[in-house]
């Protein structure tokens, strides 16, 4: 019987990435032509990591970034999400271990702003986090959102 794998040796498994392949011809529609780069869990979590204490992030940040890294158009919208998810995960799963310095997953943000209810502890924990740093979280129909979060955005 297999064990099943911990959040951190997920985002320790590359499984072939990062690659550059052209972007598909589904996603072509939306994204237009050109190439796609396919992030490695460890470096949508590198970039996480590197965003300082009252600044804040979007996954839309870190696509660019990943794109510029890797000389590509677009940086992959559902690998990106997908790896920040993993990697806040993997970060609560060090803490539990009693690892005090771990990625600041919480200062990541969905595009416009918007908490991550995907992440650990959901929306509740997210904007718990994000106050303890004095942000100012406000809330839009179902959304909760970063108060002017573009003023403490960070960039790559």
């Amino acid at each position: 019987m297999r064990t099943k794998k911990s959040w951190n040796e997920k985002l320790a498994d590359a499984k072939g990435l990062p690659r550059v392949v052209p972007i598909p011809p589904r996603m072509a529609a939306r994204w237009g032509e050109g190439t796609l780069a396919i992030p490695a869990p460890c470096e949508v979590d590198e970039l996480m990591r590197q965003v300082p204490k009252g600044k804040l992030t979007t996954t839309n940040e870190l696509r660019a970034a990943l794109a510029r890294r890797h000389g590509a158009t677009l940086g992959c919208p559902l690998t990106t999400g997908i790896f920040a998810w993993i990697a806040a995960h993997a970060a609560e799963e060090s803490a539990a271990a009693g690892r005090k310095r771990i990625t600041p997953y919480w200062r990541t943000l969905k595009a416009g702003g918007e908490l991550n209810p995907k992440y650990p502890g959901g929306l509740a924990a997210h904007q718990t986090r994000l106050e303890a740093e004095g942000h100012t979280i406000i809330t839009k129909g179902k959304r909760r959102l970063v108060a002017n979060f573009g003023q403490r955005l960070h960039t790559f």
